[in-house]
């Protein structure tokens, strides 16, 4: 539900990434972490995950094409505490082939790879990327660098690579994407807002650059209690009339309906 982003270099701000009650931190060795402190970011998360952490942490390695990605990978792939890989600006399949081919975790099994498409070729191939291995858990927009890549002026000229993505997914098999970061940490009011749309398209939880938009981002997504009540009612009525139904509010009961109310009452239930 909540993916928090904390800079490799700063293992103090990991730290209180750890404890801040996020889902999943995410250790930045990319945007984040200036080039001359690479090195540096790249051996502290190494020796972090030395040991298995209190809740799961993927590293986002530094861009595949670049000249950091190979020592970044060989550095915190094997790592016993590392639960995932985030792979950005995957712009073909191969990407993605390549990195789990070569990324073996501590237990000598294949470590979950996430995709950040980044780029209007990455988008323009979303399905392929996403249907690429048996590895790849999720793909994701990176926003920020697809807004550069575009010259989208405003947040409504994404929307058409958002659903893109969200379909990609959904036809691969994936889980539901999450929503790209809310740069501007003050607004919640605006996190707020896109968070709503967000869950409207489609996506399933955001990613985070700071901790006081976790509470934000959690709100919106979790069903609220009129939303379970009404899932529950579904299901209950599914299970004892076989085909469609109208439940007494006049809410029409078909297959899709049933579906989509198990999948509220699933997020009622996460860890």
């Amino acid at each position: 539900m909540t993916w928090l982003y904390a800079p490799g270099h700063r293992p103090p701000v990991v730290a209180k990434a750890l404890a801040s009650g996020a889902d999943v931190v995410v250790i930045d060795l990319e945007d984040a972490v200036a080039p001359d402190r690479k090195a540096y970011a790249r051996s502290a998360t190494a020796e972090l995950l030395r040991d298995p952490q209190p809740v799961p942490v993927h590293v986002r390695v530094n861009a595949l094409s670049g000249p950091w990605a190979r020592a970044d990978l060989a550095a915190v792939a094997p790592a016993p505490g590392l639960s995932g890989l985030r792979l950005p600006k995957v712009s073909s399949p191969s990407d993605v082939v390549r990195v789990a081919r070569r990324a073996v975790s501590a237990r000598g099994g294949p470590l979950p790879l996430y995709a950040l498409l980044e780029t209007a070729l990455g988008i323009e191939r979303a399905h392929a990327v996403a249907a690429a291995h048996p590895s790849l858990r999720g793909i994701a927009i990176g926003e920020e660098d697809l807004r550069a890549d575009l010259g989208v002026r405003d947040d409504a000229g994404l929307d058409w690579s958002r659903s893109r993505v969200v379909v990609a997914a959904r036809a691969a098999g994936l889980a539901p994407p999450t929503q790209s970061v809310h740069p501007d940490i003050r607004d919640l009011d605006g996190l707020r807002a896109s968070c709503a749309r967000g869950r409207a398209l489609g996506f399933l939880g955001r990613a985070a650059i700071h901790p006081r938009q976790l509470p934000v981002i959690e709100r919106a997504y979790l069903p609220t209690e009129e939303e379970i009540e009404q899932a529950e009612t579904i299901v209950k009525a599914a299970a004892t009339t076989q085909g469609a139904q109208a439940l007494p509010d006049g809410t029409f009961i078909d297959t899709a309906a049933v579906l989509a109310a198990r999948r509220t009452l699933s997020l009622t239930t996460r860890p």
